[in-house]
């Protein structure tokens, strides 16, 4: 494998704040990532990374070659052309950044694009700058569809070493095989280096997968803060309000919708209540229910995918 240096740059003046910090605090950061590609259901951890962005003071500590990592023409950035000639160009970016939360606490945000080749080497940088910046925590988030109701709480799947940190959530299933991802394999390569890591995949009612769902979004960062201490309201109130405004237009579209619809989602507010029962009396249940089996996720998460294939096969995401 080709040095995973070459794939990155520090911005100096960057590195010089997170090593301040460092000579202050011997705890280490933690370190939140995402990256807008393949598998987010409701678009859960993109909502999460703009929140923070726009209402949190950042600066870059490291930038990747987007230009090596990212494959054009299977996702082509935009170019604005307005009287006659371009104006803009949306240039690709992959970034490290020192954020501070509402209280002043510093952590660390990498968001960009998923890298569409060399995913070792990627990975490999990315367990560099661990290192390099003494993490101590690295966490991802995502959503995935799943078949349950919109009119319900929002589950999550806790995964990696330190799922000690999101007590209190059921395993859904032992195992299944799922496409990859680059968030799935940073998970993986720095638990196998002894790196604590976390995720937070979000379930996301399959028929609204493809939109955005603040729901998700917000269930997620609440998992994340909960885990890492990090106080981020004013992000939290921005998805809590984008929420109330989804749920609303969903129950629009429903009392205007078509009876199938209308029919879905009733029998999966049955089949969530009865499993929910069953939980709270033992499993000793009236009546057969159960929540969706690893296979029904698997068929979930094969169908969101396919569309999204498509979609970058039309040329878009």
């Amino acid at each position: 494998m080709l040095d995973p240096q070459d794939l990155y740059e520090w911005e100096p003046s960057g590195l010089a704040a997170v090593d301040a910090i460092a000579s202050r605090d011997s705890a280490g950061l933690v370190l939140l990532y995402h990256f807008d590609g393949y598998i987010d259901a409701g678009e859960t951890g993109d909502q999460i990374v703009e929140t923070l962005l726009e209402g949190l003071p950042h600066q870059v500590v490291a930038r990747f070659d987007h230009d090596r990592l990212v494959d054009y023409r299977a996702r082509r950035p935009m170019l604005t052309f307005d009287h006659g000639q371009w104006s803009s160009y949306e240039t690709p970016s992959i970034e490290l950044r020192l954020v501070h939360d509402a209280t002043g606490a510093p952590f660390l945000l990498l968001s960009g694009p998923e890298p569409d080749v060399e995913w070792e080497r990627f990975t490999a940088a990315v367990r560099e700058t661990v290192e390099r910046l003494n993490v101590r925590l690295s966490v991802s988030f995502h959503g995935i569809p799943m078949g349950v109701p919109h009119t319900r709480p929002v589950g999550i799947t806790p995964h990696g070493n330190r799922t000690d940190l999101t007590p209190g959530h059921r395993d859904l299933f032992e195992q299944a095989q799922v496409p990859g991802s680059v968030e799935a394999l940073i998970e993986y390569r720095l638990a196998e280096a002894g790196h604590d890591v976390l995720g937070v995949a979000a379930h996301v009612p399959h028929y609204v997968a493809r939109s955005a769902y603040p729901d998700a979004a917000l269930t997620a960062l609440e998992a994340v803060t909960a885990a890492t201490g990090l106080v981020l309201p004013s992000a939290a109130h921005t998805l809590r309000t984008e929420a109330l405004r989804t749920q609303e237009e969903i129950e629009r579209q429903l009392s205007e919708g078509d009876e199938e619809l209308v029919a879905l989602v009733s029998g999966l507010e049955h089949q969530y209540d009865a499993a929910a029962g069953a939980e709270t009396r033992g499993n000793l249940v009236a009546e057969p229910a159960e929540l969706p089996s690893a296979e029904e996720i698997g068929r979930e998460l094969e169908a969101f995918l396919a569309d999204r294939e498509r979609d970058m096969g039309d040329g878009g995401m």
